[in-house]
């Protein structure tokens, strides 16, 4: 039986007519999706692979249109050392009342009383695990107890440590989260791959 050229030539042809209707079709709506906006929020497709973040980040985007606020922002964690666990889950906090925590001068409050290698090196030893004083000397290359109880009496008023037991210093739990977040923040103002923005665009 002889094949018929033609036909299988036309039929090749119609597969690759559809095949382009339907990449043409698929970027038109993904064009779409960029360009849309809730309020002053222009959405951001694509920012992440697992698609219960990317969910997340639509709701997150809705929020701030919607309510016509600056941002915000939702975040989960868990920090596990030496058999003692934080974990934490904070949905939509409004970017507004972060912001409000510079002109309150909380913010320079806390980076100063953490704007301190040593007193650093002190709450990095505590979160890997209680120490007594002398232990954090020799961990953190202290040359005196004074010199510790120095550094760690401003990381007590602001009760990020506190005594656990009898001369054992822990970093308090309900903190944990928060010196986490902090390093987080840290770390995304060196490492914007995974950001965004049209921060320097005009409407």
């Amino acid at each position: 039986m002889s094949r018929d050229y033609g036909a299988e030539i036309d039929a090749l042809r119609n597969q690759i007519e559809s095949l382009q209707k339907a990449i043409g079709s698929n970027a038109e709506a993904h064009k779409a999706g960029k360009n849309k906006k809730v309020g002053h929020v222009q959405k951001m497709t694509d920012m992440h692979p697992n698609a219960h973040v990317s969910a997340c980040l639509d709701e997150v985007e809705n929020v701030t249109g919607e309510n016509g606020q600056t941002g915000a922002i939702t975040y989960v964690g868990v920090f596990s050392s030496s058999g003692r666990q934080s974990t934490w889950a904070k949905y939509c906090v409004n970017t507004d009342d972060l912001l409000k925590l510079i002109s309150d001068n909380v913010a320079e409050k806390v980076l100063s009383c953490l704007g301190n290698s040593d007193r650093l090196n002190i709450l990095l030893a505590l979160l890997k695990k209680p120490m007594s004083v002398a232990e954090l000397i020799t961990e953190c290359h202290l040359n005196s107890t004074g010199q510790a109880y120095h550094h760690m009496k401003p990381l007590l008023a602001a009760d990020l440590i506190t005594e656990d037991s009898k001369g054992i210093y822990v970093v308090q739990p309900y903190k944990v989260q928060g010196i986490i977040m902090l390093l987080a923040g840290i770390s995304d103002m060196y490492d914007e791959s995974y950001a965004k923005s049209n921060w320097n665009k005009e409407e």
